[in-house]
């Protein structure tokens, strides 16, 4: 779930410490789009994969669709043995734990946050992190399949909060804005971040207020 310069390093380092495990690899195809599922864990379970492919079908589609017509077609997902985080993406490849995976079997769109990072394709984009990972936030909130299976909400605004917190603090933000102030403002700061015309100036181009003024509207009303 961090940048994809970032995520490089790590999968390199992953997949040489797991070069050696055994694994199985099936192919998926489904409307033009194919999964190749890569894992590592002869005890995964069979409904579990089934759920993560068929979620992958149901909703990335949906996000090419909203956000980036031109994302790739081709995707995979690896249930690593040895990655002792959640999921992390890079370069159309999903790394999950199967430990993540197999301890929290319903927290199933963590699919659609981490392919929403292979849809987001912002390469060497200058944008802010919290704000990358605060849109695939936004997007597992809208398009997620079962968020309310794995108890994963928005959280209630906290004073203490900063839009720079990142993931569903900043998703949170970003569902009022587009609800109080500008409906369509997340398509709109994907697609710059993607083309790299996104500034610190495209808040206020966008909606006619800064970053941090809309920050103080936001902490003074932040019903969503």
């Amino acid at each position: 779930m961090k940048k994809v310069l970032i995520l490089s390093v790590l999968f390199a380092a992953a997949f040489a410490k797991n070069s050696n495990a055994q694994s199985s690899s099936e192919v998926f195809s489904k409307k033009g789009y194919k999964l190749t599922f890569e894992n590592q864990d002869t005890s995964f379970s069979k409904d579990l994969k089934a759920k993560l492919v068929q979620t992958f079908f149901e909703v990335y589609a949906k996000l090419s669709k909203e956000y980036n017509k031109k994302t790739t077609k081709n995707v995979t997902f690896v249930i690593d043995t040895a990655y002792d985080g959640v999921a992390a993406t890079a370069d159309a490849r999903v790394v999950f734990s199967s430990k993540y995976m197999t301890k929290h079997p319903k927290d199933i769109d963590v699919v659609t946050h981490e392919v929403m990072h292979i849809v987001q394709d912002y390469g060497n984009s200058n944008g802010p992190g919290w704000l990358t990972e605060g849109i695939a936030d936004y997007a597992r909130s809208k398009f997620g399949v079962d968020n309310a299976g794995a108890k994963w909400t928005l959280p209630a605004f906290k004073a203490t909060q900063s839009y720079e917190n990142s993931y569903r603090i900043t998703a949170r933000f970003l569902t009022w804005i587009e609800k109080s102030v500008k409906p369509g403002i997340v398509k709109d700061l994907d697609a710059q971040l993607r083309d790299h015309s996104f500034t610190d100036d495209s808040w206020k181009k966008e909606t006619g207020k800064t970053l941090d003024e809309l920050w103080a509207a936001y902490a003074a009303n932040p019903t969503i």
